[in-house]
């Protein structure tokens, strides 16, 4: 088979998948300068930049759900890295019941967000949730948990940890499986400990898996909705209290009907997802050199 004829028989697939993502991205970046509001069908003009100066200079909204969209990522992230790392550490040699293990540490990926939410939601429920009977039992304090505005945005996090950990676990493991072993071997017969075999030999070597791994669960955890939505509801609760840039834009959308607004908010998203892959590439790049 020819190069050419590879690429004619290529060409539909590649152009359908380049107009499934061309065309909602010039889309969305022409609907944000519009004044687009209301009814879909309904007349607009344009307004220049006039939708992403109010998005910025929007400090009730905006920035605090950037701030959110931030801290809720980068908490999670780091926590569901250390504890993946970890996992995949104790797992990486054989024992009784491995398997067994893997099977159960995939279940929370198995569950859709949606479901994942729900079933948190019932767990956690401030009066007749597990969550707080077992508190009780201990001689601990009961706790609000997503009823809390001070509380919610935590346990949040608490719950993607629940259930994105697993996958990093499997990631980092799948990198571990790839690593020569004669290094490590070297290090412990010149008398290194377990841990500084981990820091000066398998790190260093596992760093590109961790970084990949990293950034493929920052872009997922910053575009996170199902659970917040389905925990808090519109707004991310009564107080925004756990309002990130997507339930923002949700709202902005589909409970005002601002488009034009909501699509410079997208497209302003955007650019923090762009902003944070590079940061995470550039970083990776230096340590890995």
């Amino acid at each position: 088979m020819t190069r050419s004829l590879k690429w004619a028989m290529l060409a539909p697939s590649l152009a359908f998948i380049g107009l499934m993502i061309i065309f909602p991205l010039v889309f969305t970046v022409n609907l944000s300068f519009t004044n687009a509001f209301g009814a879909v069908n309904a007349d607009e003009r344009y307004v220049g930049l006039l939708n992403f100066i109010d998005a910025i200079e929007d400090i009730r909204r905006f920035w605090p759900a950037v701030e959110r969209t931030i801290y809720f990522t980068v908490v999670a992230v780091v926590i569901e890295t250390i504890f993946g790392l970890a996992l995949a550490m104790l797992m990486r040699k054989a024992f009784r019941g491995n398997r067994i293990v893997r099977t159960v540490l995939v279940i929370p990926l198995l569950a859709t967000p949606v479901a994942v939410g729900i079933l948190w939601l019932l767990i956690l429920d401030p009066t007749n949730g597990i969550a707080n009977h077992l508190l009780s039992a201990a001689g601990l304090p009961r706790l609000e948990f997503l009823g809390s505005a001070s509380q919610s945005l935590p346990t949040l996090m608490g719950i993607d940890i629940w259930q994105w950990t697993p996958m990093m676990t499997l990631l980092t493991l799948a990198g571990l499986s790839t690593l020569p072993s004669e290094p490590e071997e070297a290090a412990q017969v010149d008398g290194a400990n377990a841990w500084q075999r981990l820091r000066h030999v398998v790190l260093p070597l596992l760093w590109p898996t961790l970084v990949a791994a990293i950034v493929l669960r920052s872009v997922d955890a910053l575009k996170t909705f199902d659970i917040i939505y389905a925990t808090k509801g519109p707004g991310g609760g009564s107080d925004f209290e756990a309002e990130t840039l997507n339930i923002y834009a949700y709202g902005l959308t589909f409970d005002y009907q601002e488009y034009g607004f909501a699509a410079a908010v997208l497209v302003l998203f955007t650019l923090v997802i762009v902003g944070v892959v590079v940061i995470l590439r550039r970083g990776g790049s230096r340590e890995a050199k």
